[in-house]
């Protein structure tokens, strides 16, 4: 998953280094990642992989506003919310515009889509927080803009990006005539034919292998045991991190939440080999985004590269 490489070094050192980071800001050789309303900035050429954009730092742009995302070798990278500009303000490269990362996920270069998922996720945070939760006072921007502290002296409350956790689950089971099966379903919104995996939001109070349990239950009356952790990925729509298991279930009779799914179903591996790819309209079911930690579960347990 692209998304779980990371080709850039955070230099949480120089966080807390403002001198030094002002420096970097103005080295000719830095790299800004800007982000328009929750978009970055792609070239995509028709038959090539899509690729990020940055720009040099430029007028009016103020270091305050700016966020340190980190260095690669001796490039320095920060990420700015250019949400509030005229795009026709902006000296952009040929061929490149703001286009959201759900709609080229698939075709981006793998680095590159880590990058601006990194900053997708901060700038969101910047967007969105600008008070303090505790006395209402305005924050300010601290580390790099890692982190946002009370303007307030008596307060000096800090505030930290937001993740919110969010587990998916491949659930599988082995029928009677030694057939397995996984379990997937659909939500409403969902494009015609497209089924996944179950998910859903960690509640306060509870573990990850018990909200497994919880939401495969709630969406689907199945009952499951044998939660297994197989990977993560971050998954700034705006804020979550994915954290994929498998889990085994020991009851068949799907009962929909229908609510939160549209239908579900049990597939076995061939039916999943008679899957078109997400976006195939002339298929009557098709699989999970490719760039997606669904997609990976699925791969793995159709290919047979993970088993209990």
């Amino acid at each position: 998953m692209f998304t779980s490489q990371y080709p850039i070094d955070r230099q949480d050192p120089l966080r807390n280094d403002e001198s030094a980071l002002k420096k970097l800001w103005r080295d000719p050789d830095a790299r800004v990642l800007p982000v328009h309303q929750g978009r970055c900035l792609i070239t995509e050429p028709a038959t090539q992989t899509a690729h990020l954009n940055w720009l040099p730092v430029q007028e009016p742009w103020q270091f305050s506003d700016a966020i340190f995302l980190g260095t690669t070798g001796d490039t320095p990278w920060f990420t700015i919310n250019l949400s509030d500009a005229e795009l026709g303000t902006l000296a952009l490269p040929a061929g490149a515009k703001f286009r959201d990362l759900r709609a080229i996920g698939m075709r981006i270069n793998h680095d590159d889509g880590a990058l601006l998922i990194y900053a997708k996720g901060l700038t969101h945070w910047h967007s969105t927080t600008h008070y303090c939760s505790r006395c209402a006072a305005a924050l300010e921007n601290t580390q790099g803009g890692h982190v946002k502290r009370c303007s307030n002296t008596d307060c000096a409350a800090l505030e930290f990006p937001r993740t919110d956790p969010a587990v998916i689950m491949l659930v599988t089971r082995t029928d009677e005539d030694g057939v397995e099966r996984c379990l997937l379903g659909r939500s409403p919104v969902w494009p015609a034919g497209m089924y996944s995996t179950l998910a859903g939001f960690v509640e306060s109070g509870e573990s990850l292998q018990q909200a497994v349990i919880r939401e495969v239950h709630e969406e689907a009356g199945i009952v499951v045991n044998n939660v297994q952790y197989m990977t993560s990925q971050p998954w700034p729509f705006p804020r979550s991190i994915m954290l994929g298991f498998r889990a085994e279930a020991l009851t068949s009779k799907i009962t929909l939440d229908e609510v939160e799914l549209e239908d579900a179903q049990w597939f076995s591996r061939d039916d999943l080999n008679r899957f078109g790819p997400w976006g195939d309209a002339n298929s009557k079911y098709q699989l999970p985004r490719v760039d997606s930690i669904a997609y990976f579960l699925l791969e793995q347990w159709r290919s047979g590269t993970h088993r209990y």
